[in-house]
């Protein structure tokens, strides 16, 4: 009778690292935290379709304690109603940062609606800032218009 080869590993101990790693391979990933920009963008889309509540949700705890939900719905209604204007659908125009007066840099990531795409530039901008570049909850938002053009006096 031949004689199998064995490592001198105990079948069960193979079975169940077999196990381990099927499991492994098998388990969801792990969700990333989002992006800045992708809070921004959840942020705004969420204002653009009247779910206040979910976008005060992403303010930072700051701002939330300073204002009411009622006092944030007023502040967010011009954007909604921009939305209802051109569209709810945005796209990013531009991200950046911003160094105020007493030198604090905010990041800022402003969105143009989709119907602007053509145009030399969009008409307006809605605009959120966050604290630094970790931080994870809405400082500001608004709505920054375009800027205006200078008009040639006939000759």
């Amino acid at each position: 009778m031949k004689q199998a080869f064995t490592l001198g590993i105990p079948f069960k101990l193979c079975r169940m690292a077999g196990l381990l790693g099927l499991l492994v391979l098998l388990a969801p990933p792990a969700r990333a935290r989002p992006s800045q920009v992708q809070l921004a963008r959840q942020f705004l889309l969420a204002v653009l379709r009247g779910d206040y509540e979910h976008a005060y949700q992403l303010l930072a705890p700051e701002v939330s304690a300073a204002i009411t939900p009622a006092h944030f719905r007023a502040a967010a209604r011009p954007l909604y109603e921009k939305g209802q204007q051109f569209r709810p659908a945005i796209d990013l125009y531009k991200l950046g940062l911003r160094i105020g007066e007493a030198n604090d840099v905010r990041n800022f990531y402003s969105f143009m609606f989709k119907s602007d795409t053509l145009a030399t530039r969009p008409q307006v901008q809605l605009d959120v800032t966050f604290r630094d570049s970790t931080a994870t909850r809405i400082l500001s938002f608004g709505l920054v218009p375009a800027p205006q053009g200078k008009v040639k006096a006939p000759e």
